[in-house]
């Protein structure tokens, strides 16, 4: 199989912090400021995890978070404009610096590049690829030992079987309609199984002894509940809560097919926008955007509390001893029995409730979580989160300096604040405005040049999203802010020489 990869200039994005020096007296801009600068930092618990589980140090833990908050995005954005032509994405480097998207066209080089990702050309589509996946599913028998685990390779541009008789499920593909040039069978033990026991823990409770663990907190309309795993109960099964008081009801469960449920609490439970740490804080729910392969993710559950690891693939089908499930997300983060149902969540974004897997956190493992969208669009259900500033709410995330504000229409900003930043050596200066769909914004880069202020790049397009690159000398620098037309938060990320 050729490949063609196209290589876009990038780098790294350092972690510092944001400092604000004062402004010459003659140089203080006309216009108000809206808001406070701030700087994101990363959840509490989550950069301990990533040091041990990944072996990272602090500070690429750190820039591995903003890395990836800054690059999702930006792939979900291209997933969209390639349509039937994307190929796959995935994040690559041990602080996730590089964003390959695969596309089966050319001509999608320029705007892969221009995105600030690196482009690969493939031979089939991830629809191509997915259907495949679907057909290998329907003539391989629901028996784990022949294909206990059937996902699309998106690096590898195939479908992969994993099979502890490998010989037999090649001839069974052999004999389907499907393109055989497109799935790899591979030898393997793993054999997923359920993470549900029924032993005694701190999460929720079905019935007298059996025990998972809460997934994400939710609403259909007034009332409050949570997500879970569909193999903990069943629907009408009564629940309660780590400490025994009595909590809520399954209103609905799949499983097989699916793994997911949901359940509705009674009023002495508030639901929370909220995962645990497994050092006796929280991580905040700030949305639900889909991470890619390659980007971490941590599970938090009522055995093992609270481990790390990657999303190896998406879109993976497995036989459990119950029945096959389709559509759920691969890790290698490692979970044990009690954990079923509890929280995958990369950065502030929530992704999905622990299924099942193998392995175990003494000697390692690979854990499997339904996607929490499809929960959500399956009930009609509404994700509780937080109202937090995100490096996950757009894509000028991930930058080195972030701003955040609300701009009415008509208004100018100037950042930083009231101030400026000096460029101590000549260099490239990066922008990036990025607000809500509908509005008109538009970003201009400013210097000092003695006596006033002199535009020295401008980006004005009629949407809200504005990028700009600008190679200058030393010397002091500002950002102008303006809505042309609109009303609409908004994030500014640049970086300096």
């Amino acid at each position: 199989m050729s490949r063609r990869h196209v290589v876009a200039t990038g780098c790294a994005l350092a972690v510092t912090a944001l400092t604000l020096t004062g402004v010459p007296a003659d140089a203080r801009p006309r216009a108000r400021s809206v808001v406070t600068a701030s700087a994101w930092k990363p959840p509490s618990g989550m950069l301990e995890a990533l040091q041990r589980d990944l072996g990272l140090t602090r500070r690429q833990a750190q820039a591995r978070l903003l890395n990836e908050a800054r690059m999702i995005p930006i792939a979900a954005q291209l997933r969209r404009r390639l349509a039937d032509r994307f190929g796959g994405s995935w994040l690559m480097g041990a602080v996730s610096q590089t964003l390959v998207v695969a596309t089966t066209d050319e001509a999608d080089i320029p705007h892969i590049i221009a995105a600030g990702a690196r482009a690969e050309i493939v031979p089939r589509s991830m629809a191509e690829l997915l259907l495949v996946r679907e057909k290998v599913d329907d003539v391989l028998p629901a028996k784990p030992r022949v294909a206990g685990v059937r996902y699309v390779d998106a690096k590898r541009n195939r479908v992969v079987v994993l099979s502890a008789q490998p010989t037999v499920a090649e001839e069974l593909i052999k004999e389907a309609n499907v393109d055989t040039d497109a799935v790899s069978v591979v030898s393997s033990t793993e054999q997923p199984q359920p993470l549900h026991d029924v032993q005694g823990g701190d999460a929720y409770y079905i019935g007298v002894a059996s025990r998972c663990s809460i997934g994400f907190s939710v609403t259909r309309e007034a009332q409050p509940g949570f997500v879970s795993a569909g193999h903990c109960g069943k629907t009408g099964d009564a629940t309660t809560g780590f400490n025994r008081v009595p909590q809520g009801t399954f209103q609905a469960s799949v499983f097989p097919g699916s793994d997911y449920a949901w359940v509705a609490v009674n009023h002495n439970w508030l639901p929370k926008p909220a995962v645990s740490n497994g050092i006796g804080g929280t991580v905040s729910v700030v949305g639900s955007k889909v991470a890619v392969e390659g980007s971490s993710v941590c599970r938090s559950g009522s055995t093992t509390d609270w481990h790390c690891g990657v999303v190896l693939q998406l879109d993976t089908s497995i036989t459990y001893p119950e029945g096959a499930v389709s559509g759920l997300t691969r890790t290698n983060v490692c979970a044990e029995p009690g954990d079923s149902g509890g929280s995958f969540i990369s950065v502030d974004q929530a992704q999905g409730v622990a299924s099942g897997g193998s392995g175990d956190c003494t000697s390692g493992g690979v854990t499997y979580f339904q996607p929490v969208n499809e929960i959500l669009n399956a009930y009609g259900l509404t994700l509780v989160t937080d109202t937090i500033t995100s490096p996950s709410t757009g894509t000028c995330t991930g930058y080195p300096k972030i701003y955040v504000g609300n701009l009415e229409s008509g208004q100018i900003v100037y950042r930083p604040s009231t101030s400026y930043y000096r460029a101590t050596v000549a260099g490239q200066h990066h922008g990036c405005l990025d607000g809500d769909d509908g509005v008109d914004f538009d970003l201009y880069l400013e210097k000092w040049k003695g006596t006033g202020w002199g535009t020295v790049a401008v980006s004005d397009s009629s949407g809200p999203d504005e990028q700009i690159s600008y190679t200058g000398t030393a010397g002091a620098y500002r950002y102008r802010v303006v809505s042309v037309s609109g009303s609409s938060p908004y994030i500014l990320g640049f970086t300096t020489p």
